[in-house]
């Protein structure tokens, strides 16, 4: 928490219920977080609903019997998100009746904003972005981070395309909790989507009545908790 201050499961549940959007982070490739964030999403009862970075924005979850064809039908990627890893997220959420939503910018999308940059922006996307500019300290944290994910392979030239990507992202998720009408509505995402600096959080704190936004990043042992850009972290 950004007191330093260590949280009780309770506290923390109680401070997540009062919020208006909840994010949850991840590593991607750790099975432990999914875990606990489907345990933590079921545990805040009824009203919640749920946004993934996983699905496309538009895409609902349908009942059925089968967990991962009914993923596949709204949009999960299986082979791209490494199934199961996802198993002990989503399927808690649906059996117990947690209404599951995509919100991601639809992959074609996201490839064109990759090649060309802001000007693939679509309106509804590019009227919240230019709305809400990154400061020049949060846009090289977030180059940082798109460096970092690209393993130094990112070159120079391709950098604001890739930038105004994930900002896309962002700003799809943003919309996609917005419509959700859950309260609270939670975005399960990577921990780069959900930083309050620079990701879904600063899009949503800048709507009309300044909503309530809690952004838990999801760490590993060893992380530094000094300067994490999240109001809470789950170690």
């Amino acid at each position: 928490m950004t007191s330093g201050r260590e949280l009780t499961r309770a506290e923390l549940l109680a401070a997540l219920r009062r919020a208006d959007h909840i994010l949850l982070g991840e590593q991607h490739d750790n099975p432990h977080h999914h875990q606990r964030r489907g345990a933590l999403i079921v545990e805040l009862g009824a009203g919640t609903v749920v946004v993934a970075e996983q699905m496309p924005r538009g895409a609902r979850v349908a009942a059925g019997a089968d967990l991962r064809t009914r993923l596949e039908a709204a949009g999960f990627d299986a082979k791209a998100w490494g199934w199961p890893l996802y198993q002990p997220l989503f399927g808690p959420l649906l059996a117990a009746g947690v209404p599951l939503l995509g919100g991601n910018a639809p992959t074609a999308l996201a490839r064109q904003i990759a090649r060309d940059g802001p000007s693939a922006w679509p309106a509804e996307l590019r009227e919240r972005l230019d709305a809400v500019p990154l400061s020049a300290d949060a846009q090289a944290a977030l180059d940082r981070d798109l460096l970092d994910g690209h393993c130094g392979h990112l070159s120079a030239a391709r950098l604001p395309a890739m930038r105004a990507a994930q900002r896309a992202r962002d700003a799809s998720m943003a919309l996609a909790l917005q419509a959700s009408g859950g309260r609270p509505a939670v975005l399960v995402a990577g921990n780069g989507h959900v930083r309050t600096d620079l990701g879904v959080a600063l899009l949503l704190r800048a709507l009309p009545g300044r909503p309530q936004v809690l952004c838990v990043g999801f760490g590993e042992p060893g992380w530094s908790t000094a300067g994490a850009p999240y109001t809470h972290l789950w170690i």
